[in-house]
């Protein structure tokens, strides 16, 4: 039985020109880049080389970019050290009520810490509104973090008009790019962003690496301490492979994002065709316009997600869902409970479905054929 994997937002296989890159990293590139013989000055090198390449995929030059151990830490830096950086400038903070954990976990602490947090509500595609936020901001506000994509749903957020209102304002403005980065072409320049996270693992990269861009002039409250890597921001040596094969997997990106968009929405729209075809009952949950293009989560009322999730995985089909599943129990995606309340059917019974660079059509008709059989099979039809 072929194995389908339709679950690329959690992360995605690693390229064959990637794993070579950083083999080869690994075997002969071993110095420490702090250190001033031929082996760190060479290793020092190829790393500047990866920031520069990096850096340009989002408009921004190489000073402004640390590396970090991915996603978490990219945002969990950018909302703490912001937040402490200007608490002499006011103690507020606006957010959504949909951001992934990184961010909402972070912005709860600080809460602890004495500031005050606005988590913006979404509509039932999954996007706040301009208004909402405009009426949210006041002169105390010191930072704004929203995702450019939803993990869940897939729903883009207005982040240049968001930049546009800041751009006479005293807040940092931060985005968590981790599931957009790669999929829409972001230059932070004309996005006004001071900061923005991204992740290698969601590209076809490594696991373990990702980048925080800082906006020259942007002061942050460091959050490690030790030695001067990253330009005195992050101590600690620097993860080279990962760095080398981070750069690979941008290059492999930018050569084919429209490809790679292209064949996604035909993968949406194959899925959908499918499934309507053969009279099942199904809503989307999100907003196929304004919508990351490899992202479809869709409701079966009348089923059970975890039913749903298993009887695909015993089809060798990996999607997944919104929901924390445990023994006997599933915790609701607070993205959902966000867009629809805490009463809503679709709590229970939404899968998402994210595409990759691995997928073919046969294979996602496949993963709709499943789905009607499980489905019908699940509600007796």
């Amino acid at each position: 039985m072929e194995r389908i994997y339709v679950d690329h937002a959690a992360t995605t296989p690693m390229h064959p020109a990637v794993i070579e890159k950083m083999t080869i990293a690994m075997a002969e590139h071993f110095g420490n880049p702090s250190s001033i013989h031929s082996y760190g000055r060479e290793v020092r090198k190829i790393m500047d080389e990866a920031r520069s390449g990096i850096a340009r995929s989002i408009g921004a030059m190489e000073t402004e970019l640390i590396f970090t151990s991915g996603g978490t830490e990219a945002d969990n830096y950018a909302i703490f050290g912001a937040a402490e950086a200007n608490k002499d400038k006011g103690k507020h903070i606006i957010t959504t009520s949909i951001e992934h954990h990184a961010v909402l976990h972070a912005c709860e602490e600080l809460e602890k810490r004495g500031f005050e947090v606005t988590y913006l509500p979404v509509d039932e595609t999954g996007r706040i509104s301009i208004t909402d936020f405009q009426q949210s901001l006041r002169d105390d506000t010191i930072l704004v973090t929203i995702m450019f994509g939803n993990n869940e749903v897939g729903t883009i957020q207005p982040i240049a008009e968001i930049g546009q209102i800041l751009s006479q304002h005293q807040a940092v403005f931060h985005s968590d790019a981790v599931q957009a980065y790669g999929m829409e072409k972001i230059d932070v320049n004309e996005l006004k962003l001071d900061l923005l996270s991204a992740s290698a693992h969601k590209i076809n990269g490594p696991k373990g690496i990702g980048f925080l861009y800082i906006k020259n002039g942007i002061k942050l409250i460091s959050r490690t301490f030790g030695g001067d890597q990253e330009r005195k921001r992050r101590a600690g040596t620097e993860n080279v492979p990962a760095i080398i094969g981070f750069l690979e997997a941008v290059k492999l990106m930018e050569q084919d994002r429209e490809n790679r968009k292209n064949q996604y929405l035909l993968y949406k729209e194959t899925l959908i065709d499918t499934l309507r075809a053969n009279d099942i009952k199904y809503t989307l949950n999100g907003s196929l316009e304004t919508s990351l293009p490899h992202v479809l989560n869709i409701s079966f009322p009348g089923t059970n997600v975890e039913a749903l999730l298993v009887n695909l995985d015993l089809a060798g089909i990996a999607a997944s869902s919104g929901s924390a599943c445990t023994a006997g129990a599933v915790e609701p995606s607070h993205v959902l409970v966000s867009m629809f309340g805490k009463e809503s059917d679709k709590l229970t019974n939404s899968i998402r479905f994210s595409f990759g660079v691995s997928n073919t059509v046969d294979q996602i008709k496949r993963v709709g054929d499943e789905m009607i059989k499980i489905v019908q099979r699940l509600t007796n039809k």
